[in-house]
């Protein structure tokens, strides 16, 4: 009896599918896209409907081979590639590159979110054909990144420099942070002063403090200058103080929806400092399965590439149930919580991250999973179980107090109080922030009663400035793309790590800043094609991306739409376009001409070059100090890059020193031994000599987005 044949993307995915499936069925893996548009040519054809042109890359011919070979021996052929797009276009690529669709053999799709026994063989019991709406989407989305990408790019390399890129979503995410570094350039800060008077009880020691938050003429009170503060404070020492009001209530909080890819990019990226591409690394793992203690391979999430927080029926009721055997059932509300997607196009017929199974904890696959594998299914399940906890119920407590100056004037002050009455969904998770608010808390207020007389006590100012807006963190531009409709779940990690390769942005402190390269390419695309880098054209065109996976526009209407005004635009450009200069000085020279040296990008990064190109060819590289010594012989340690990209730490005496570290030095050293300290924690740094910990908070959050 001949076996059926199962493709899958990964072999991780095959071997834990396999062993649900058992004999009957051989599972083969196509490692990913088999089939894709040349590198060496445009391969649309922008005269005859954009028909594209694939080709199989060398690199898969000997994989196409072997799937076609095991297709000859099967009887039926089941496509198990992943449920969205990308994985529906994976299929049908494979159906021709295969020729799957030969010699008259079963061939079905399957769709399943989970790698679990249950929800496996209810995708085979449930089998379809490909689905060509989602196709066509993907297909188009190809077309028009293919489009812009050959069309403007060889345009920068004439008129910027060679090795550049442009393409629809990376270059929108570079002009977002180019117009916030803008914006932070043009900001011009107020000055505002906060003053707080001590007041108490007329008799005993009970004293609180209260904010100065109004006037009786002017409704909210700004304080703009030392002065006025000043001569607030002195009406403020000779009022009579009254309590105005006292108000006491319950605030019931919810708990956040789980987690869809981009919330869990930034909850990633603000708790453990991963990046995008870390977390979706990380994800795919914990989704394809793990094998637990001497078990089989299991899959310990849902599918992690979604936009819909939507949990099913039957995994609500399994994580209710455990949150009351657990906590009690005072900690599952009446009814179950039901989340809906915010955006427009969210694929609602697609889970959110959570845990296959909630039985499995965190504790009890601690021996399976490595420290950031069990970091990251940590942060799923607790937001997916918390998510169906009851609300957090905080007992605020307002009090209003009237400083009375003259008869018909008088200034009103508050303390306010918030204190946990019901811990709720807190009890076992609560969320981060990219920017923690300004809050003007007390703890411990007396009992008082409206009306009740206080006399003054103390008091205080304390001098502030408005801030600009911050620069973008990996999580808050996940949550700006999300926001503005820009990309989606599958594109927001690969644009983050090529708009850095590409060096049109740089993380310092874990924020981006626009390089100068990356200002160059921007002004010029938002002054020639304006639309390529418009955030609402953009947005509008992913919706009609969308509009084509549900079957309500035809893909190449939509490329047309795009690419007829886009040809007008790119018409006589290289004649219309200047060249730009991109380098940057410095106050070198060279060694071997005496020119000025500069700094140039070239395909490998940055690098120091001298002025005097193409006569004298000396170049060096990009030296960036840490601030830190080496610990094996003084030097400087530098931030350097291998081979491969990654960024390392090492001796600037190399090779007559050979100390590296993958992680970030700090500008701390070793109170112990006094020498250098790496990022080890959120808040704590290691010493390379003697294994110290310290504590960095006096000198701020260490970035340790290298830590291994």
């Amino acid at each position: 009896m001949k076996r059926g044949l199962v493709i899958v993307e990964s072999p991780a995915k095959g071997r834990t599918i396999g062993r649900i499936l058992g004999s009957d069925y051989r599972v083969i893996a196509s490692m990913g896209h088999i089939r894709d548009l040349p590198k060496s040519k445009l391969g649309v054809d922008v005269e005859h409907d954009f028909q594209p042109t694939y080709s199989i890359p060398r690199s898969k011919s000997k994989t196409v081979s072997e799937i076609r070979a095991a297709a000859t021996k099967a009887e039926s052929i089941f496509l198990a590639t992943d449920p969205d797009r990308e994985g529906e276009a994976i299929s049908w690529h494979l159906i021709a590159a295969a020729h799957l669709d030969d010699d008259g053999r079963t061939l079905r799709r399957v769709v399943f979110h989970e790698i679990t026994p249950d929800a496996v063989r209810k995708a085979f019991k449930n089998s379809r054909e490909i689905d060509m709406r989602l196709v066509d989407a993907q297909q188009a989305r190809r077309v028009l990144d293919r489009l812009v990408g050959y069309k403007l790019s060889p345009l920068l390399w004439k008129k910027v420099q060679r090795g550049l890129s442009a393409g629809r979503v990376q270059s929108v995410a570079v002009r977002i942070v180019v117009d916030r570094e803008r914006e932070i350039e043009k900001f011009v800060a107020d000055e505002y002063w906060i003053l707080q008077v001590k007041v108490g009880r007329m008799s005993g020691n009970e004293a609180f403090w209260a904010k100065v938050v109004g006037s009786h003429d002017r409704g909210k009170l700004v304080i703009p200058s030392e002065s006025v503060a000043v001569d607030t404070l002195s009406q403020l020492a000779k009022a009579v103080y009254t309590v105005a009001d006292v108000k006491v209530k319950d605030v019931p909080r919810r708990p956040s929806p789980p987690f869809i890819t981009s919330t869990l990019q930034q909850e990633a990226s603000r708790k453990y400092r991963f990046t995008s591409s870390r977390t979706m690394a990380l994800a795919q793992q914990l989704y394809e399965g793990i094998a637990l203690g001497k078990g089989d391979a299991t899959g310990l999430i849902t599918y992690m590439r979604t936009d819909s927080p939507r949990i099913a029926t039957a995994a609500v009721s399994e994580i209710r149930s455990f949150i009351v055997d657990t906590y009690g059932p005072e900690y599952v509300p009446a009814k179950p919580y039901s989340y809906a997607s915010k955006g427009k196009f969210a694929q609602e017929a697609h889970e959110a991250i959570r845990p296959t199974s909630v039985a499995r904890t965190p504790t009890s696959l601690k021996g399976s999973l490595d420290a950031n594998q069990l970091k990251l299914y940590t942060l799923i399940w607790q937001r997916s179980v918390a998510s169906q906890m009851s609300a957090q119920v905080n007992e605020v407590t307002t009090i209003s107090v009237e400083a009375r100056v003259e008869v018909d004037r008088y200034f009103l002050l508050e303390a306010i109080e918030s204190k946990i009455k019901f811990p709720g969904y807190s009890a076992l998770y609560v969320e981060s922030a990219d920017e923690t608010p300004e809050e003007h808390q007390n703890s411990g207020l007396p009992g008082l009663s409206k009306g009740e007389g206080l006399v003054y006590r103390d008091a205080s100012s304390e001098q502030k400035f408005t801030q600009p807006p911050p620069r973008y963190t990996e999580a808050s531009l996940v949550r700006a793309l999300e926001q503005k409709g820009i990309g989606r779940p599958s594109t927001y990690a690969p644009t983050l790590s090529l708009i850095q390769q590409r060096e049109y942005v740089a993380k310092e402190g874990g924020r981006f800043h626009p390089t100068k390269l990356g200002v160059v390419v921007n002004d010029l695309l938002v002054e020639h094609f304006p639309k390529v880098v418009d955030i609402g054209f953009t947005a509008h065109l992913e919706g009609e991306l969308d509009d084509v996976a549900r079957g309500e526009r035809d893909w190449v209407s939509v490329v047309r739409d795009f690419y007829e005004p886009f040809a007008s635009e790119l018409n006589g450009a290289e004649q219309r376009i200047e060249r730009v200069d991109v380098t940057e000085s410095t106050e070198q020279v060279c060694p071997n001409c005496g020119r000025p040296m500069v700094i140039r990008s070239g395909r490998f990064g940055r690098f120091i070059a001298c002025s005097g190109y193409p006569e004298c060819k000396t170049t060096q590289k990009v030296v960036k100090p840490t601030g830190a010594q080496c610990p094996q012989c003084g030097s400087d340690v530098v931030v350097k890059r291998s081979k491969k990209a990654k960024t390392f730490y090492g001796c600037s005496a190399y090779p007559g020193c050979q100390f590296a570290t993958n992680l970030r030095p700090v500008q701390k050293t070793c109170l112990q031994c006094g020498k250098m300290m790496v990022a080890y924690a959120k808040t704590k740094g290691k010493c390379v000599g003697c294994g110290a910990i310290a504590s960095l908070e006096e000198d701020g959050t260490a970035d340790d987005k290298d830590a291994r």
